[in-house]
């Protein structure tokens, strides 16, 4: 199973980075517009939703865990034609913060189960999703 990871040290406190990626109004600024519902308790529903060319595009799953400023993680179905909407075809984010030399290192790790998944390098800052949410937390 393919766990890609993503990396990246921001210059601000946890709470600034954790506001960044559970409060969806900042979500939204740094996830192409994505709309996120979501009370974070575990076991209840999350969602993302945005549109791109006209088009609205959804992704749905469950909490899986959230400990505030610490880590959090959730599983998502990302629908496309002829994919199933079961357990098999879902993917888990999972986001840990944790302190490096008087900054936030956020690790992001998606462990993708779906047929197909491809294992990528890991990524930072040339990311460009990453590179917002950076830019995004770094000016709170």
């Amino acid at each position: 199973m393919p766990k890609n990871i993503s990396t990246v040290l921001i210059d601000n406190s946890r709470q600034k980075v954790w506001d960044c990626i559970t409060r969806p109004e900042f979500v939204k600024q740094w996830q192409y517009g994505s709309k996120l519902l979501t009370d974070w308790v575990t076991g209840h529903e999350i969602s993302f939703s945005s549109e791109w060319e006209g088009q609205i595009f959804e992704q749905w799953g469950k909490v899986l865990s959230y400990n505030p400023h610490e880590n959090l993680s959730y599983s998502l179905f990302a629908p496309r034609p002829g994919l199933e909407d079961k357990p098999e075809n879902y993917f888990v984010m999972h986001y840990q913060l944790s302190d490096e030399d008087g900054q936030t290192r956020l690790e992001i790790i998606q462990e993708d189960h779906r047929a197909n998944a491809v294992q990528e390098p890991p990524q930072g800052e040339e990311n460009p999703v990453l590179r917002q949410l950076k830019i995004l937390a770094e000016s709170l």
